[in-house]
């Protein structure tokens, strides 16, 4: 029992998970912190993405998800020992799953506050979305 209580001292610190709500900011994406934009492929397309951000659909058109596939996406796209941050539209969606993240995988994750929406008025650099 001791030791279970020792080992459990020792990796508490590398189980520790953060959630942030921050708004886009040139220093966000100064510091080299991933974004991982969730959103449909069809906002992508209307309204381009953050220069640098990672597209990984979340839910589709449909509001339909698959967390096995978005996880397997986002764990070879990102180091998700690391912070990363997370966009939608408004902020809606990265929330729920920006605290899913964090609470069940321990992920460190920044949900940009206000989505694309509020990155654009802060002139967040958007360029054109191109598929694959």
């Amino acid at each position: 029992m001791k030791r279970l209580i020792v080992l459990l001292l020792l990796l508490t610190p590398f189980l520790h998970a953060e959630y942030k709500l921050e708004p886009y900011s040139k220093t966000l994406q100064s510091k080299h912190i991933p974004i991982v934009d969730i959103r449909t492929v069809g906002e992508w397309k209307d309204s381009g993405l953050i220069k640098g951000a990672i597209p990984i659909q979340f839910f589709n058109e449909h509001g339909q998800y698959n967390i096995p596939e978005f996880l397997k996406t986002l764990n070879a796209s990102v180091d998700t020992s690391k912070p990363f941050a997370l966009i939608c539209h408004t902020g809606s969606r990265t929330k729920m799953v920006a605290q899913f993240l964090s609470d069940e995988l321990k992920y460190n994750v920044i949900d940009i506050q206000g989505g694309m929406e509020a990155a654009t008025k802060a002139h967040a650099p958007i360029i054109p979305y191109k598929s694959h």
